[in-house]
């Protein structure tokens, strides 16, 4: 049967597309807040991180009613990096609205989530936000998301969707671009009239999958998910199922469902809902609560494999456990495998070093997020240079490729056409758009993208738009090289002074000031050339009784460049580190002193030697 009081839909786009914002117009006009409360901008975006970078990272739940009918809402995130945030919660939908830009149209992660809406049979509403852009083309727009519906094999019912057109910002809809109305009400007649009720059994014994975990300090962890058949009851006796099969006897204390920003505890819940559950501690994302005398299991959650590996390990620099909180590696390992409870799209593994942990995910800022959330809990580590994680098909060794979508000035064009061909990035099309900017498609390897950001970003001078999208696997493409310049590296310790910098300075880019405390092996700037080069940033200028301490007062330093966490990861090169700490991070040598880099240079190239005078 259906339950025709209940819709469950996903909002699904890509990145600045204006999910989150639209949700917030869905709420207010849903009188979920007093007339004089005062509510956050993209108040479903409660992360620090999120609200910091204005991208979501964490897909959330909210219901709102209409017309007596309670429409749950799942937000997700639009960055191809957080895809796995998407995989995980089309099982607890039966629609989604698809949000497309009015001027940009289908974007890469647009392609992502559509693809896997529509995997899952789910029909879209499409919503064409931002239309009051100044070059907004909006029936061009749906023209293109069509275009896109049919190349990714859509149904026929699924290919006739309805389309919304909205100013998410000021909260207001239409069904055509000529005539919107003052308020989101279109809207949400679309999604009570198009999509689909859920199919319930209520009459079968209960089945619930874990699709969410929360942490509560006083109920503990909290399971998320929808409700697929039966009842569920405070109080309940039920059955555990793990995803290896083990069925353990468990008991729910507590009952919620979703009401506003807030749950609201109940006694039952039925069938179609999205609800919690509090009271089963050792429950996994995947796994199954069922009836406990009928207990049987739903199909876990798939989500695709990672592409990108870092090293994470405990930090042997000389100020480790300056101002860090937790810096052993039991603590270290301890916090990745509890990650692994929140996030499916992640993998961690040990390795053969006690205190080093191989940690994969989807791409460089799934793990930069990771990273700067554990920097932020008191965490202090070191990180390796991201690597890209091979696989072999048919005997053969392939490497992920990732499809690239860049639009930049027609002055700049050349300049990222020679970047990504140096990169093996082949063109598939170009087209210049109708506001002037050139569109450009490369299919790229993964490899060539490590680094690739900061470098696109000077050479556009900021003004390019980068997005890409993972797409599949090809045969290795060659080498490639991805940083042309070596580093400064400090060759004694102690405090930088800026006599010492004033000499550094003429070899390269700084990326620290006067002032700094520094170690044998510390990065503290980029060199001009291709090699790393020793310096002493530490050296003071001796007094004699003509030159006198104020001498030091005429030295000009030029401003450093000033490296967020984000650029830190990018620019290191494969025999260096990234410290992390609470209060900073700095880059280092992985082997810090210069005689013991030496030997190992040189028992690298006795081995290249004896490797290629081997008989044959």
């Amino acid at each position: 049967m259906q339950r025709n009081d209940i819709r469950n839909i996903a909002i699904i786009a890509h990145v600045d597309h204006g999910k989150t914002t639209l949700v917030d117009a869905l709420l207010r006009q849903s009188k979920i807040f007093r007339d004089n409360q005062q509510v956050a901008e993209r108040v479903m975006d409660s992360n620090d991180l999120e609200r910091e970078r204005g991208i979501t990272i964490l897909a959330k739940n909210t219901a709102v009613n209409y017309r007596g009918i309670k429409i749950n809402i799942l937000d997700t995130p639009g960055h191809a990096d957080f895809g796995g945030e998407v995989e995980r919660v089309m099982n607890m939908v039966d629609g989604v609205l698809l949000l497309v830009d009015a001027v940009d149209g289908p974007m890469p992660q647009t392609r992502f989530v559509l693809r896997k809406a529509l995997q899952a049979g789910h029909r879209a509403i499409v919503v064409v936000n931002k239309i009051d852009r100044p070059n907004a083309r909006p029936n061009h727009v749906v023209n293109e998301t069509f275009d896109l519906f049919v190349d990714l094999g859509a149904s026929d019912e699924q290919a006739e969707f309805a389309t919304i057109f909205t100013n998410a910002l000021r909260g207001v809809a239409g069904r055509s671009p000529l005539k919107i109305h003052d308020s989101l009400e279109p809207l949400f007649d679309a999604i009570v009239d198009q999509m689909p009720p859920p199919e319930v059994e209520l009459d079968r014994p209960a089945q619930f999958l874990v699709t969410t975990t929360t942490y509560d300090d006083y109920k503990g962890k909290i399971l998320v998910g929808r409700l697929r058949r039966g009842q569920l009851q405070r109080g309940q006796a039920v059955a555990h199922i793990a995803a290896d099969g083990t069925v353990t006897p468990s008991r729910v204390n507590q009952l919620f469902v979703f009401s506003g920003l807030s749950r609201t505890e109940v006694d039952l819940a039925t069938a179609g809902d999205i609800v919690a559950i509090a009271g089963i501690a050792e429950a996994q994302i995947g796994d199954t609560i069922a009836d406990a005398v009928h207990p049987e299991a739903l199909p876990p959650i798939a989500v695709e494999e990672p592409t990108v590996r870092m090293t994470f390990s405990v930090n042997t620099s000389p100020f480790a456990g300056r101002e860090g909180t937790h810096v052993t590696s039991r603590k270290l390992r301890d916090r990745l495998y509890q990650e692994l409870q929140r996030d499916v799209a992640l993998r961690v593994t040990d390795t053969a070093a006690p205190d080093a942990f191989a940690v994969s995910g989807r791409g460089e800022l799934h793990l930069t997020i990771l990273i700067e959330t554990m920097r932020r809990e008191g965490y202090e580590f070191q990180v390796s240079r991201p690597e890209v994680i091979f696989r072999e098909q048919d005997g053969v060794k392939v490497e992920p490729i990732e499809q690239v979508e860049i639009e930049v000035a027609d002055q700049h064009q050349g300049t990222v056409i020679e970047l990504l061909g140096q990169r093996r990035g082949v063109m598939r099309d170009m087209r210049v758009r109708d506001d002037g900017l050139v569109h450009m498609i490369f299919h790229v390897p993964t490899r060539g993208l490590l680094g690739f950001r900061q470098t696109f970003l000077t050479a556009t001078r900021g003004e390019g738009v980068l997005n890409t999208l993972f797409i599949g696997y090809e045969q290795l493409s060659g080498e490639i090289s991805t940083r042309a310049n070596g580093s400064l590296i400090a060759s004694e310790s102690g405090l930088a002074t800026a006599y010492g910098l004033n000499g550094a300075q003429e070899r390269g880019q700084l990326f620290i000031a006067p002032g700094t405390d520094v170690y044998e092996g510390m990065i503290i700037g980029q060199h001009s050339r291709d090699r790393d080069l020793e310096v002493n940033v530490c050296r003071r200028k001796h007094l004699t009784n003509i030159r006198s301490s104020t001498a030091e007062e005429g030295i000009r330093l030029e401003a450093p460049r000033v490296l967020s966490l984000d650029d830190a990861i990018e620019y290191i090169s494969d025999d260096e580190l990234v410290e992390v700490t609470p209060k900073s991070y700095r880059l280092r040598k992985r082997t810090l002193t210069l005689d013991e880099r030496k030997r190992e240079q040189k028992r690298r190239e006795i081995a290249l030697a004896g490797g290629a005078n081997a008989p044959r």
